[in-house]
Protein backbone atom coordinates (compact mmCIF):
# COMPACT_ATOMS: atom_id res chain seq x y z
CA UNK A 1 0.00 0.00 0.00
CA UNK A 2 1.82 3.40 -1.01
CA UNK A 3 0.67 6.48 1.42
CA UNK A 4 1.06 10.12 1.33
CA UNK A 5 1.98 11.12 4.84
CA UNK A 6 1.90 14.84 5.32
CA UNK A 7 0.68 17.42 8.21
CA UNK A 8 1.50 20.56 9.80
CA UNK A 9 -0.95 22.14 7.49
CA UNK A 10 -1.58 25.42 9.42
CA UNK A 11 -4.10 26.71 7.18
CA UNK A 12 -4.69 30.56 7.87
CA UNK A 13 -1.19 30.92 9.39
CA UNK A 14 0.35 34.10 8.01
CA UNK A 15 4.11 34.48 7.73
CA UNK A 16 5.42 37.91 9.15
CA UNK A 17 2.08 39.86 8.38
CA UNK A 18 2.29 37.73 4.69
CA UNK A 19 -1.18 36.26 4.06
CA UNK A 20 0.04 32.54 3.05
CA UNK A 21 -3.52 31.49 1.81
CA UNK A 22 -2.58 31.21 -1.44
CA UNK A 23 0.98 29.57 -0.81
CA UNK A 24 -1.19 26.75 0.99
CA UNK A 25 -3.86 26.33 -1.69
CA UNK A 26 -1.21 25.71 -3.90
CA UNK A 27 0.06 23.29 -1.72
CA UNK A 28 -3.56 21.39 -1.74
CA UNK A 29 -3.07 21.61 -5.37
CA UNK A 30 -0.09 20.20 -5.72
CA UNK A 31 -1.00 16.89 -2.83
CA UNK A 32 -3.66 16.33 -5.39
CA UNK A 33 -2.20 15.81 -8.30
CA UNK A 34 1.04 13.84 -6.15
CA UNK A 35 -1.94 11.50 -5.23
CA UNK A 36 -2.74 11.32 -9.20
CA UNK A 37 0.15 11.35 -10.35
CA UNK A 38 2.50 8.82 -7.68
CA UNK A 39 -0.89 6.46 -7.70
CA UNK A 40 -1.42 6.74 -4.20
CA UNK A 41 -3.83 4.78 -1.84
CA UNK A 42 -3.99 6.48 0.59
CA UNK A 43 -3.64 10.17 1.98
CA UNK A 44 -2.53 10.39 5.76
CA UNK A 45 -2.35 14.07 7.58
CA UNK A 46 -0.78 14.25 11.02
CA UNK A 47 -2.57 17.28 12.55
CA UNK A 48 -2.44 20.64 12.91
CA UNK A 49 -5.07 21.33 9.80
CA UNK A 50 -5.95 24.60 11.23
CA UNK A 51 -3.44 27.04 13.02
CA UNK A 52 -5.72 28.03 15.57
CA UNK A 53 -8.52 26.89 16.95
CA UNK A 54 -10.85 29.01 15.80
CA UNK A 55 -9.66 29.70 12.29
CA UNK A 56 -10.72 32.68 9.56
CA UNK A 57 -13.41 31.96 7.22
CA UNK A 58 -11.12 31.91 4.67
CA UNK A 59 -9.11 28.83 5.60
CA UNK A 60 -12.08 26.88 6.41
CA UNK A 61 -13.06 27.42 3.33
CA UNK A 62 -9.98 26.31 1.93
CA UNK A 63 -10.40 23.32 4.15
CA UNK A 64 -13.21 22.25 2.56
CA UNK A 65 -11.99 22.50 -0.97
CA UNK A 66 -9.23 20.40 0.00
CA UNK A 67 -12.00 17.58 1.34
CA UNK A 68 -14.05 17.91 -2.41
CA UNK A 69 -10.70 17.71 -4.25
CA UNK A 70 -9.63 14.91 -1.85
CA UNK A 71 -12.80 12.88 -1.92
CA UNK A 72 -13.69 13.94 -5.65
CA UNK A 73 -9.97 11.56 -6.54
CA UNK A 74 -11.57 8.59 -4.55
CA UNK A 75 -8.18 7.99 -2.53
CA UNK A 76 -8.87 7.30 1.16
CA UNK A 77 -7.53 10.20 3.90
CA UNK A 78 -7.23 9.76 7.51
CA UNK A 79 -6.62 13.00 9.40
CA UNK A 80 -5.96 13.51 13.24
CA UNK A 81 -6.71 17.15 15.01
CA UNK A 82 -2.96 18.62 16.34
CA UNK A 83 -2.67 21.15 19.35
CA UNK A 84 -3.28 24.04 17.17
CA UNK A 85 -6.56 22.69 16.13
CA UNK A 86 -9.82 22.46 17.89
CA UNK A 87 -10.86 18.64 18.13
CA UNK A 88 -14.44 19.20 18.62
CA UNK A 89 -14.50 21.49 15.72
CA UNK A 90 -12.54 19.56 13.60
CA UNK A 91 -14.61 16.53 13.77
CA UNK A 92 -17.76 18.58 13.79
CA UNK A 93 -19.77 16.09 10.80
CA UNK A 94 -16.78 13.20 10.82
CA UNK A 95 -19.39 10.72 10.52
CA UNK A 96 -20.95 12.15 7.47
CA UNK A 97 -17.67 13.02 6.28
CA UNK A 98 -16.52 9.54 6.37
CA UNK A 99 -18.77 8.17 3.73
CA UNK A 100 -16.40 10.02 1.11
CA UNK A 101 -13.54 8.12 2.44
CA UNK A 102 -12.65 11.41 4.59
CA UNK A 103 -11.65 9.79 7.98
CA UNK A 104 -11.18 12.22 11.18
CA UNK A 105 -9.97 11.17 13.83
CA UNK A 106 -10.12 13.85 16.83
CA UNK A 107 -12.10 11.79 19.89
CA UNK A 108 -9.29 10.06 22.27
CA UNK A 109 -11.78 7.62 23.41
CA UNK A 110 -11.43 6.18 19.57
CA UNK A 111 -7.47 5.23 19.44
CA UNK A 112 -8.03 1.92 19.23
CA UNK A 113 -10.69 2.04 16.56
CA UNK A 114 -9.05 1.81 12.83
CA UNK A 115 -10.03 2.98 9.80
CA UNK A 116 -9.03 -0.70 7.75
CA UNK A 117 -8.05 -0.15 4.07
CA UNK A 118 -7.29 -2.90 2.64
CA UNK A 119 -4.87 -3.65 -1.40
CA UNK A 120 -4.42 -6.99 -3.05
CA UNK A 121 -2.24 -8.31 0.78
CA UNK A 122 -4.79 -7.79 3.01
CA UNK A 123 -5.80 -4.95 5.36
CA UNK A 124 -4.02 -2.07 6.81
CA UNK A 125 -5.19 -0.64 10.26
CA UNK A 126 -5.12 2.94 10.68
CA UNK A 127 -5.38 3.92 13.76
CA UNK A 128 -5.93 8.09 14.96
CA UNK A 129 -4.36 9.15 17.52
CA UNK A 130 -5.00 13.35 18.24
CA UNK A 131 -2.82 15.22 20.20
CA UNK A 132 -3.60 14.14 23.88
CA UNK A 133 -3.06 17.22 26.35
CA UNK A 134 -2.31 15.00 29.04
CA UNK A 135 -4.03 17.31 31.51
CA UNK A 136 -7.70 16.80 29.53
CA UNK A 137 -7.04 12.72 28.58
CA UNK A 138 -5.65 11.40 31.74
CA UNK A 139 -9.03 10.17 32.77
CA UNK A 140 -9.98 8.79 30.00
CA UNK A 141 -6.56 6.72 29.73
CA UNK A 142 -6.37 6.05 33.58
CA UNK A 143 -3.30 7.37 33.84
CA UNK A 144 -1.84 8.70 37.72
CA UNK A 145 0.79 11.06 36.10
CA UNK A 146 -0.63 13.45 33.62
CA UNK A 147 2.58 13.72 31.35
CA UNK A 148 3.04 13.16 27.72
CA UNK A 149 4.59 9.71 27.31
CA UNK A 150 1.85 8.28 30.28
CA UNK A 151 -1.01 9.25 27.96
CA UNK A 152 0.75 8.18 24.95
CA UNK A 153 1.69 5.07 26.16
CA UNK A 154 -1.85 4.08 27.27
CA UNK A 155 -2.95 5.26 23.78
CA UNK A 156 -0.32 3.26 22.26
CA UNK A 157 -1.45 0.11 24.78
CA UNK A 158 -5.09 0.37 23.05
CA UNK A 159 -3.53 0.06 19.36
CA UNK A 160 -1.51 -3.06 20.16
CA UNK A 161 -4.42 -4.63 21.79
CA UNK A 162 -6.77 -3.53 18.98
CA UNK A 163 -4.65 -4.91 16.56
CA UNK A 164 -3.81 -8.05 18.53
CA UNK A 165 -7.17 -9.06 18.25
CA UNK A 166 -7.18 -8.95 13.92
CA UNK A 167 -6.09 -11.36 11.30
CA UNK A 168 -2.27 -12.29 11.34
CA UNK A 169 -0.29 -10.49 8.62
CA UNK A 170 -2.83 -7.07 9.47
CA UNK A 171 -0.10 -4.07 8.83
CA UNK A 172 -0.83 -1.07 10.81
CA UNK A 173 -0.35 2.12 10.79
CA UNK A 174 -0.50 4.73 13.23
CA UNK A 175 -1.22 9.16 13.27
CA UNK A 176 -0.09 10.78 16.00
CA UNK A 177 0.88 14.28 17.07
CA UNK A 178 3.47 14.57 19.49
CA UNK A 179 7.31 15.78 20.16
CA UNK A 180 9.28 12.59 20.09
CA UNK A 181 12.68 12.45 21.57
CA UNK A 182 15.50 12.65 19.16
CA UNK A 183 13.28 15.14 16.41
CA UNK A 184 14.58 18.42 16.20
CA UNK A 185 12.06 21.38 16.92
CA UNK A 186 11.88 24.94 15.28
CA UNK A 187 10.66 28.61 16.50
CA UNK A 188 7.11 28.44 14.88
CA UNK A 189 6.20 25.33 16.82
CA UNK A 190 3.80 26.00 19.97
CA UNK A 191 5.51 24.20 23.37
CA UNK A 192 3.63 21.51 24.79
CA UNK A 193 5.88 21.06 27.89
CA UNK A 194 4.43 19.17 30.56
CA UNK A 195 6.52 18.66 33.81
CA UNK A 196 9.53 19.90 32.41
CA UNK A 197 8.85 17.24 29.94
CA UNK A 198 8.23 18.03 25.79
CA UNK A 199 9.43 14.48 24.26
CA UNK A 200 8.24 11.00 24.12
CA UNK A 201 10.26 7.95 23.39
CA UNK A 202 10.31 6.72 19.94
CA UNK A 203 9.75 3.74 21.62
CA UNK A 204 6.34 3.93 22.56
CA UNK A 205 5.18 3.65 18.79
CA UNK A 206 7.15 -0.37 19.38
CA UNK A 207 4.55 -2.91 17.23
CA UNK A 208 2.64 -1.02 14.61
CA UNK A 209 4.68 -1.07 10.87
CA UNK A 210 4.64 3.10 10.50
CA UNK A 211 3.93 5.99 12.47
CA UNK A 212 3.24 9.03 10.66
CA UNK A 213 4.19 11.67 12.72
CA UNK A 214 3.14 15.28 13.55
CA UNK A 215 4.05 18.58 15.14
CA UNK A 216 7.72 18.98 14.33
CA UNK A 217 8.03 21.55 11.53
CA UNK A 218 11.25 19.66 10.22
CA UNK A 219 10.93 16.39 7.65
CA UNK A 220 12.84 14.02 9.78
CA UNK A 221 13.36 10.82 10.24
CA UNK A 222 13.43 9.51 14.04
CA UNK A 223 13.81 5.43 13.00
CA UNK A 224 13.02 4.13 9.43
CA UNK A 225 9.83 3.42 11.15
CA UNK A 226 8.96 6.67 12.30
CA UNK A 227 9.43 9.67 10.74
CA UNK A 228 7.81 13.38 10.73
CA UNK A 229 6.90 14.89 7.28
CA UNK A 230 7.29 18.62 8.77
CA UNK A 231 5.08 21.52 7.63
CA UNK A 232 4.69 21.90 3.81
CA UNK A 233 5.60 25.42 3.94
CA UNK A 234 8.27 27.48 6.13
CA UNK A 235 6.52 29.53 9.21
CA UNK A 236 9.62 30.67 10.92
CA UNK A 237 12.60 32.23 10.09
CA UNK A 238 14.19 28.86 11.94
CA UNK A 239 12.98 26.70 8.81
CA UNK A 240 15.52 29.15 6.21
CA UNK A 241 17.29 25.55 6.03
CA UNK A 242 14.62 23.19 5.71
CA UNK A 243 13.98 21.25 2.72
CA UNK A 244 9.64 21.22 2.74
CA UNK A 245 8.44 18.25 1.83
CA UNK A 246 5.94 15.00 2.41
CA UNK A 247 6.93 11.25 2.70
CA UNK A 248 5.76 8.79 0.25
CA UNK A 249 5.69 5.11 1.95
CA UNK A 250 5.46 1.85 0.55
CA UNK A 251 4.32 -0.78 3.36
CA UNK A 252 5.43 -4.12 1.76
CA UNK A 253 3.48 -6.83 2.34
CA UNK A 254 4.95 -7.76 5.16
CA UNK A 255 5.08 -4.76 6.83
CA UNK A 256 8.31 -3.13 5.84
CA UNK A 257 9.00 0.63 4.67
CA UNK A 258 10.55 2.25 2.03
CA UNK A 259 10.14 6.16 2.14
CA UNK A 260 11.04 8.72 -0.61
CA UNK A 261 11.08 12.66 0.07
CA UNK A 262 9.09 14.74 -2.24
CA UNK A 263 9.41 18.13 -2.50
CA UNK A 264 6.78 20.58 -2.05
CA UNK A 265 6.07 24.02 -3.49
CA UNK A 266 7.75 26.86 -2.36
CA UNK A 267 6.32 30.45 -2.45
CA UNK A 268 9.53 32.17 -1.98
CA UNK A 269 12.87 31.32 -0.21
CA UNK A 270 14.02 32.44 2.76
CA UNK A 271 17.48 34.34 4.12
CA UNK A 272 18.83 35.42 6.91
CA UNK A 273 21.41 37.94 6.75
CA UNK A 274 23.52 39.54 9.19
CA UNK A 275 25.88 42.70 9.38
CA UNK A 276 26.14 46.46 9.59
CA UNK A 277 23.22 48.23 7.22
CA UNK A 278 25.40 49.52 5.06
CA UNK A 279 27.65 46.18 4.66
CA UNK A 280 24.19 44.35 3.85
CA UNK A 281 23.24 47.09 1.22
CA UNK A 282 26.94 46.62 -0.23
CA UNK A 283 27.62 43.59 -0.41
CA UNK A 284 27.61 41.66 -4.02
CA UNK A 285 27.57 38.79 -2.39
CA UNK A 286 23.64 38.99 -1.53
CA UNK A 287 22.73 39.65 -4.93
CA UNK A 288 20.99 36.41 -5.13
CA UNK A 289 18.99 37.12 -1.62
CA UNK A 290 17.02 40.43 -3.27
CA UNK A 291 13.93 38.17 -4.52
CA UNK A 292 14.14 36.12 -0.95
CA UNK A 293 11.88 36.92 2.47
CA UNK A 294 14.40 38.06 4.77
CA UNK A 295 15.29 38.34 8.22
CA UNK A 296 18.12 40.64 8.34
CA UNK A 297 20.11 40.96 12.04
CA UNK A 298 22.01 44.25 12.25
CA UNK A 299 25.05 44.05 14.47
CA UNK A 300 25.82 48.48 14.43
CA UNK A 301 26.79 50.03 17.36
CA UNK A 302 24.41 52.46 17.08
CA UNK A 303 21.07 51.72 15.42
CA UNK A 304 20.94 53.80 12.17
CA UNK A 305 18.44 55.69 10.94
CA UNK A 306 15.17 54.32 8.05
CA UNK A 307 17.07 50.88 8.09
CA UNK A 308 14.25 49.14 7.33
CA UNK A 309 13.11 51.78 4.21
CA UNK A 310 16.76 51.45 3.20
CA UNK A 311 16.90 48.26 3.29
CA UNK A 312 13.91 47.38 1.16
CA UNK A 313 15.27 49.52 -1.28
CA UNK A 314 17.93 46.26 -2.35
CA UNK A 315 15.65 43.90 -0.82
CA UNK A 316 11.80 44.25 -1.10
CA UNK A 317 10.61 40.87 0.63
CA UNK A 318 12.47 41.93 3.89
CA UNK A 319 9.82 40.50 6.70
CA UNK A 320 11.51 40.87 9.83
CA UNK A 321 14.29 43.17 11.47
CA UNK A 322 16.47 42.46 14.34
CA UNK A 323 19.27 44.78 16.15
CA UNK A 324 21.96 42.77 17.73
CA UNK A 325 25.11 45.44 18.39
CA UNK A 326 28.72 43.42 18.54
CA UNK A 327 29.19 42.89 22.27
CA UNK A 328 30.74 41.06 24.82
CA UNK A 329 28.38 38.39 26.22
CA UNK A 330 28.84 40.27 30.08
CA UNK A 331 27.77 43.57 28.54
CA UNK A 332 25.15 45.45 30.47
CA UNK A 333 23.76 47.13 27.44
CA UNK A 334 23.38 43.13 25.60
CA UNK A 335 19.62 42.96 24.42
CA UNK A 336 16.81 41.41 27.20
CA UNK A 337 15.84 39.53 24.27
CA UNK A 338 19.20 37.77 23.57
CA UNK A 339 19.52 36.76 26.93
CA UNK A 340 16.94 34.93 27.27
CA UNK A 341 17.42 33.74 24.05
CA UNK A 342 16.99 29.80 24.16
CA UNK A 343 15.79 29.64 27.78
CA UNK A 344 12.30 28.30 28.75
CA UNK A 345 9.28 30.21 30.97
CA UNK A 346 10.59 28.19 33.57
CA UNK A 347 14.21 28.93 33.70
CA UNK A 348 13.41 32.56 33.17
CA UNK A 349 11.14 32.39 36.05
CA UNK A 350 13.94 30.23 37.95
CA UNK A 351 16.80 33.45 36.94
CA UNK A 352 14.50 35.88 38.48
CA UNK A 353 13.90 34.06 41.75
CA UNK A 354 17.89 33.98 41.60
CA UNK A 355 18.07 37.90 40.53
CA UNK A 356 16.32 39.02 43.21
CA UNK A 357 16.43 36.64 46.38
CA UNK A 358 20.74 35.84 45.38
CA UNK A 359 20.28 32.10 44.95
CA UNK A 360 17.80 29.62 42.75
CA UNK A 361 14.83 28.03 44.12
CA UNK A 362 15.16 24.49 45.94
CA UNK A 363 13.84 21.64 44.59
CA UNK A 364 10.43 21.80 45.93
CA UNK A 365 10.49 25.65 45.19
CA UNK A 366 11.03 24.34 41.43
CA UNK A 367 8.35 21.85 41.36
CA UNK A 368 5.77 24.81 42.27
CA UNK A 369 7.06 26.51 39.63
CA UNK A 370 6.74 23.91 37.21
CA UNK A 371 3.33 23.17 38.76
CA UNK A 372 2.69 26.66 37.87
CA UNK A 373 3.40 26.92 34.83
CA UNK A 374 1.72 23.51 33.19
CA UNK A 375 -1.88 24.69 35.05
CA UNK A 376 -1.80 27.60 33.15
CA UNK A 377 -0.74 26.01 29.80
CA UNK A 378 -3.22 23.50 30.59
CA UNK A 379 -6.20 26.05 31.48
CA UNK A 380 -5.47 27.82 28.24
CA UNK A 381 -6.22 24.50 26.37
CA UNK A 382 -8.97 24.26 28.42
CA UNK A 383 -10.08 27.21 27.25
CA UNK A 384 -9.16 26.78 23.36
CA UNK A 385 -11.35 23.77 23.48
CA UNK A 386 -14.38 25.47 24.90
CA UNK A 387 -14.21 28.44 22.57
Amino acid sequence: MRLLHTSDWHLGRAFHRVNMLGAQAEFIGHLVATVREREVDAVVVAGDVYDRAVPPLAAVELFDRALHRLAAIGVPTVMISGNHDSARRLGVGAGLIDRAGIHLRTEPSAVGTPVVLSDAHGDVAFYGLPYLEPALVKDEFAVDRAGHEAVLGAAMDRVRADLATRAPGTRSVVLAHAFVTGGQGSDSERDITVGGVAAVPAGVFDGVDYAALGHLHGCQTITERVRYSGSPLAYSFSETDHRKSMWLVDLAADGSVTAERLDCPVPRPLARIRGTLEDLLADPGLTHREDAWIEATLTDAVRPADPMARLTERFPHTLSLVFDPERAPDDPQVSYARRLAGRSDQQIAQDFVAHVRGAGPDERETAVLRDAFDTVRADHAVREVAR
